[in-house]
């Protein structure tokens, strides 16, 4: 469901082309739309589940990764400090807390907030480019990456070598793991 429109802005026609361009698809639903919340689909799996991987803008200003790899969603916003909060201090006496007139300063990161839609587009497409794209391609160059035909002539391979021979159990260490072929 298309909530934005893409033309007649500058900025917003040059991200449709690189959503184009690298297969991101707006997959909001009718609800998330009303929120102002635009769910965006990458043409990647994930690791560990068989499925594509999503990120999502929202109206209050943050950019999550919709948790597809693991079990929540987390903040892809940059941080910063937060401004300080200051806490009285307490001590025991007879059982009891009681305020000694310090107070003990205390400062945390906190998110920042991207409260304008273009402009949390254009930060998605940055973060989804560097951590999603690039990163997976620097995976075939550091050989972390199979792909799926190496597979399979492995076990075309051991198939030729088998046929003939009664073989009833076959075992393949990959990467240091184990796996026994049926």
């Amino acid at each position: 469901m298309k909530t934005i429109n893409y033309f007649g802005d500058s900025r917003y026609e040059k991200i449709w082309e690189q959503m184009q361009l690298l297969g991101i698809q707006d997959v909001s639903s009718r609800t998330q739309a009303k929120n102002g919340t635009v769910i965006w689909r990458l043409p990647i799996l994930s690791d560990k589940k068989n499925t594509y991987l999503e990120y999502g803008s929202f109206a209050s200003g943050y950019v999550r990764n919709q948790g597809v790899d693991c079990h929540s969603n987390w903040q892809i916003n940059k941080r910063e400090m937060s401004e300080p909060i200051y806490h009285p201090e307490y001590e025991w006496v007879d059982g009891k807390q009681v305020k000694t007139g310090k107070y003990l300063k205390w400062k945390t990161k906190i998110c920042k907030l991207i409260p304008i839609e273009i402009d949390r587009l254009e930060y998605m497409m940055k973060y989804v480019i560097k951590n999603e794209f690039i990163k997976r391609a620097n995976y075939v160059q550091e050989g972390k990456f199979i792909p799926k035909w190496k597979h399979e002539s492995l076990l075309c391979a051991m198939e030729a070598q088998t046929e003939g021979h009664n073989v009833k159990d076959v075992t393949v260490i990959i990467d240091g793991s184990k796996f026994k072929l049926i």
